[in-house]
């Protein structure tokens, strides 16, 4: 199999959405989405990779991450992860498929705060491309595809879209699940009600934290107390991820780095996986046109689901959605771009 080389056939088979009767509502998915998603993660071994900007990067590795096999590069969500339960579930769903995995930990997400002042965000998509081209150095065998959640899906369909065919000749296919197409009406939403406020609040103690901690390199760069003192995601970009990043302000952040803004001209086969009632974006800023008249996005938008939740199956037995049709994208385009993984 050739690395980038696309999938041209029919529409994916995408087995139906079944919504556990035991989890009703968005937020109930949402919520269970984060605490039931458990996993090991003994078997996955990291690396540490410098950037060209002194800075570093942590990857993790499946033991299948090896030249020769598949490889998935996973983008995890804000403040999360690349050991996040989403992520480990979807490793192990690539694993029993024959594709390894890497997932790329955002800078400052991988436990230790990174060395610089900037830190990441939702439309830098600098160090993906880093590190795709530092995986076609260390796997030149390996074709690669990739997967991002919530955030990490904005990024990944930010560059696909910045690389149109460029990008289709590096990767064989892309997923994403629970992208914030629009950030500034995530923002909004998230701040019009009290459980969206509550979802922020959790983001914030941990964003904050990281900026209290790095407080001295960060002096005369932002207004430190400005970004202690805030209570939303507009306040806080406005305050820290705008002029951490060359950004204008919040708006110039938000309207810049949206992922709807550049799906018209993503040319990999990507498979979009949302939710109408994700509450972290309104279903009107759901870009749907753009999503259908584009031949190599394939959307699947149920109706339930919640953000990053899709859980279904029983209370005692619960099962991943999104996760297992990620998985199952990838590998039949995998398979039908003409390779295997090899021992």
């Amino acid at each position: 199999m050739t690395r980038g080389q696309g999938w041209t056939g029919a529409e994916p088979d995408i087995s139906p959405y079944r919504p556990a009767w035991w989890l009703a509502g968005p937020h109930a998915q949402t919520v269970a989405g984060r605490l039931l998603r458990r996993g090991d993660v003994s078997s996955l071994r990291r690396e540490r990779i410098n950037t060209p900007d002194g800075d570093f990067l942590d990857l993790d590795f499946t033991p299948l991450a090896r030249d020769g096999h598949p490889v998935v590069l996973l983008l995890h969500g804000l403040e999360g992860s690349a050991r996040r339960g989403y992520a480990l579930n979807t490793y192990r769903e690539l694993e029993s498929r024959g594709i390894g995995a890497v997932g790329l930990n955002f800078r400052s997400c991988s436990g230790e705060p990174n060395r610089l002042a900037r830190s990441y965000h939702s439309g830098d998509t600098g160090d993906l491309a880093f590190v795709l081209e530092w995986i076609e150095h260390r796997l030149p065998r390996s074709p690669t595809a990739a997967v991002g959640f919530s955030l990490g899906g904005n990024v990944l369909l930010k560059w696909l879209g910045e690389n149109g065919d460029v990008a289709a000749g590096r990767l064989v296919a892309c997923a994403a699940a629970s992208v914030p197409f629009d950030l500034a009406a995530c923002a909004d939403v998230l701040d019009s009600t009290r459980i969206g406020r509550f979802y922020v609040r959790r983001f914030l103690n941990t964003l904050i934290a990281k900026v209290e901690a790095k407080r001295e390199i960060l002096a005369g760069r932002i207004d430190i107390e400005r970004v202690l003192a805030s209570r939303s995601f507009r306040e806080f970009d406005d305050a820290a991820t705008a002029p951490l990043h060359g950004f204008r302000d919040a708006d110039d952040y938000y309207a810049r780095s949206s992922s709807a803004g550049f799906l018209e001209h993503i040319r990999v086969p990507t498979l979009v996986l949302h939710a109408e009632d994700d509450p972290f974006m309104p279903g009107a800023a759901l870009p749907r046109d753009v999503l259908r008249s584009n031949p190599s996005l394939h959307p699947v938008i149920t109706r339930n689901g919640g953000h990053v939740g899709f859980i279904t199956g029983r209370p005692w037995a619960p099962r991943y959605w999104a996760e297992r049709e990620a998985a199952a994208f990838l590998a039949a385009r995998f398979a039908a771009a003409g390779g295997s993984a090899e021992s």
